[in-house]
């Protein structure tokens, strides 16, 4: 009797034993698939790239382009300033030579009344609305026709251009006539006073100023002795060298 019991028992248990054991299985089973459907478990280092991709390569691409553009096309535009005013009137500005038929002339005697006419301040001004630029000082002739001696300047010319502004005037300080014999001796007269500009790069320029003399004054007597002061910005500066001869 106890041995069939025995025997009896065993069968059961096994079954027992094994339904456990399946029922672990399909736990493990169920497990693992669950992870499988979970991406950030599946893949849990994916959004690193991703989010690197999005913040930090795309900006420094963009930013460095544009950057760059800005300061290439800043250069260019001052160098060409600077060129275009050469080429312009090669005398170190920015602004063109002064052409002749640009210009307006006066004269102006300095002298007393009653005294030999000698100074004589020559004024010009710009016709036009944008400056221009006066070089050296200019070529005067005291006689008629460009064949005549152009006055010798007055020691060294300044070589600094004197800009004349739209609208505004330069001047130059004259001396005509050095002789005091007096007398019943002939000189050289003249009924006006002719120049010709000086462009940047030392040559004559095309073109002719007339200075007609002041009212009352139908000729002056020149000499050698005539000796004219570069352009200036105020009159002053034109003609302080020469009221000392």
């Amino acid at each position: 009797m106890n041995s069939k019991k025995t025997r009896g028992g065993s069968p059961r248990r096994s079954l027992r034993g094994a339904v456990l054991g399946m029922a672990v299985v399909a736990a493990l089973l169920t497990t693992t698939a669950c992870q499988g459907d979970d991406p950030a478990a599946a893949s849990p280092t994916s959004a690193a790239p991703s989010g690197s991709a999005s913040s930090g390569g795309g900006a420094p691409e963009t930013t460095t382009p544009t950057g760059d553009s800005g300061t290439g096309s800043s250069g260019p535009t001052a160098t060409g300033t600077g060129d275009s005013g050469e080429t312009g009137g090669g005398n170190g500005t920015e602004y063109p030579d002064c052409e002749a038929d640009g210009l307006g002339t006066a004269v102006e005697l300095q002298d007393a009344a009653g005294e030999t006419p000698r100074h004589f301040l020559l004024t010009v001004t710009n016709r036009a609305k944008t400056p221009c630029v006066l070089n050296d000082a200019p070529q005067v002739r005291l006689k008629a026709g460009n064949t005549a001696p152009i006055v010798e300047p007055l020691g060294e010319p300044d070589t600094e251009p004197v800009v004349v502004e739209g609208g505004g005037k330069a001047y130059a300080g004259l001396y005509v006539f050095g002789n005091d014999e007096g007398g019943e001796a002939e000189y050289d007269q003249s009924d006006r006073f002719t120049a010709t500009l000086v462009a940047g790069e030392g040559t004559e320029l095309s073109g002719t100023l007339v200075f007609d003399l002041p009212d009352g004054l139908g000729t002056v007597s020149v000499d050698d002795a005539a000796r004219v002061n570069g352009w200036a910005g105020t009159e002053g500066l034109a003609m302080r060298p020469i009221n000392q001869l």
